[in-house]
């Protein structure tokens, strides 16, 4: 008995070790993302990837998407243009984005706090 209880606890450890690194890991893609029509939308800063120059954020409604920042992307706070490294996790954030097809560009986004 104890042997088997045991063996399950080793097997349950190795099933969620992957998740844990995982959760580590910065670079991870989310899935699930969705796409929204253009328009502005207030949302908060659920990861910054700024190797890929991209954030993922959640809608008020749970949604969450994936901006992907270019050249003519602009970053504000305070109504000063900043750096993307200004862009932190939990932040609260103001996006305007235009769909195009499957994916949202980034038009502007101003960082509230």
């Amino acid at each position: 008995m104890k042997t088997n209880l045991t063996l399950i606890t080793v097997l349950a450890l190795c099933a969620l070790a992957p998740f844990a690194v995982a959760a580590d890991d910065s670079s991870e893609e989310i899935r699930n993302t969705a796409a929204v029509e253009s328009g502005t939308y207030q949302v908060t800063a659920m990861k910054v990837d700024p190797e890929e120059k991209e954030i993922y954020v959640t809608t008020s409604d749970g949604k969450t998407l994936e901006l992907y920042f270019s050249d003519a992307t602009k970053l504000t706070r305070g109504g000063q243009a900043v750096a993307f490294d200004a862009l932190k996790n939990g932040q609260k954030l103001v996006v305007q984005v235009e769909k195009d097809g499957n994916k949202l560009k980034p038009l502007s986004v101003a960082i509230l706090e």
